[in-house]
């Protein structure tokens, strides 16, 4: 009897494990917004909290936040990281006055911000001090970070738990294959993936492909048991811990 009571108890807490968790969150973030009023309008439009993030060096960049935030989306600066290059990119050769000073510049070039991501920035979201320095700047100024995971070398998130700075790190990229298909497929990872692990954090561009994909699929998330949120919630919901893809017991592989 005793060894039955046993096995039932194994298979229960088997079964608690293996039980999806209550609810499945998804943030989507269109990165390189800023050059083109068409697409940036077309991304403004799409259905839900989609996050904007633009960047400092382009034609529309501050009338685009300003329109941005007055319509109710969260606005967040797109901050150009080596390999980028540009007057506000940020290099590991740079001294840290200058990264200050091109921070400065790029955040009054983006009016509204709640947050930074980085564009680009395979090589210096590896570069322990500048990231560690860049999260305490954004702690200051009651700024989130998410870390678009440009390369697998980032510290960037690892620096942000680190110093207990709000941050979120991207799961799934939509569009590295630029084809409806490709993207539809890439959503749908997404979608599978808020329902394994509870919440997913995607980023995409404003090309043609993508937003036709966004415009006919985030109606249906909720049918999906997907429900869209804004990208501080997702911060709050995560609470700076790191997604199993990304490390483990939510710490971060890269410290």
């Amino acid at each position: 009897m005793r060894h039955l009571l046993c096995l039932l108890l194994c298979l229960l807490a088997g079964a608690a494990q293996a039980a999806p968790p209550a609810k499945a969150y998804m943030s989507i973030i269109i990165d390189d917004l800023g050059q083109s009023t068409e697409r940036d309008n077309r991304t403004l439009a799409l259905p839900g909290p989609v996050t904007m993030a633009i960047m400092p060096d382009t034609p529309h960049a501050t009338s685009f936040a300003r329109q941005a935030h007055k319509a109710g989306k969260t606005v967040i600066l797109h901050m150009p990281m080596d390999p980028a290059t540009g007057p506000y990119a940020w290099h590991p050769g740079l001294a840290m006055g200058e990264l200050a000073s091109r921070l400065d510049a790029a955040l009054l070039k983006v009016p509204f911000a709640a947050g930074v991501n980085n564009h680009m920035g395979s090589r210096m979201t590896s570069q322990p001090e500048a990231m560690a320095w860049l999260m305490g700047e954004l702690q200051q100024r009651g700024l989130f970070f998410v870390d678009s995971r440009t390369s697998a070398a980032t510290v960037a998130a690892a620096k942000a738990q680190a110093q207990s700075v709000a941050h979120v790190s991207r799961d799934v990229f939509l569009d590295d294959v630029r084809t409806t298909e490709a993207i539809a497929g890439q959503l749908q990872q997404g979608v599978a993936l808020a329902r394994r692990q509870g919440s997913a954090v995607l980023i995409g561009h404003p090309y043609p492909q993508t937003l036709e994909v966004l415009e006919r699929e985030i109606p249906r998330l909720k049918q999906q048991g997907v429900e869209l949120i804004e990208l501080q919630q997702m911060v709050a919901e995560r609470g700076n811990q790191a997604m199993p893809a990304h490390g483990r017991h939510g710490r971060y592989s890269n410290r």
